[in-house]
């Protein structure tokens, strides 16, 4: 019996705890065949030229090997890190895994909850800063609110320990 093809979608804002959950789910829960949504939640404020066009959807679905064009990354708005693009780029040859990117302008806790949904993913993973309750209460969490909204399982890898948060 063949493995129905899976989406799992990826929180990434290149934060070192999202780095350590891009390793973590390449890692742990990747497989052959499945498909990788890197998605970028980029703050309303942010420029982008063709945000008005995306501003409901977000923007569309482009492939890694395009995505790691500079003048794609500019035009987005978004500065990729080279060690997470180079991750999955090993994913995506090594396990056949088909890897794109999406781009979304707004609230991040809002706006992934609704890629999950867009996107019908199978799972998702994020990165967690380990703020401490003050800031926590003060700024809110993501990983928090994306576990408790998501409508697929969610799994909250938490950053490299001694990083500042």
């Amino acid at each position: 019996m063949a493995a129905e093809k899976r989406t799992i979608g990826m929180a990434m804002d290149y934060s070192p705890s999202s780095k350590a959950a891009a390793r973590w789910a390449v890692d742990n829960l990747v497989k052959v065949g499945d498909r990788v949504v890197l998605v970028h939640v980029l703050p309303k404020g942010a420029d982008a030229s063709h945000k008005e066009l995306w501003k409901s959807t977000g923007s569309p679905l482009i492939p890694l090997s395009e995505f790691m064009e500079m003048n794609v990354q500019a035009r987005y708005g978004v500065n990729p890190d080279k060690e997470v693009l180079e991750i999955l780029q090993a994913a995506s040859k090594s396990k056949q895994v088909e890897v794109l990117a999406k781009i979304y302008w707004g609230d991040a806790r809002e706006k992934l909850c609704e890629a999950v949904d867009d996107l019908k993913v199978n799972s998702f993973v994020l990165g967690c800063r380990g703020l401490g309750p003050l800031k926590r209460a003060l700024l809110g969490s993501v990983s928090n609110y994306v576990v408790n909204n998501a409508t697929c399982p969610v799994t909250v890898v938490r950053g490299p320990t001694g990083s500042s948060a």
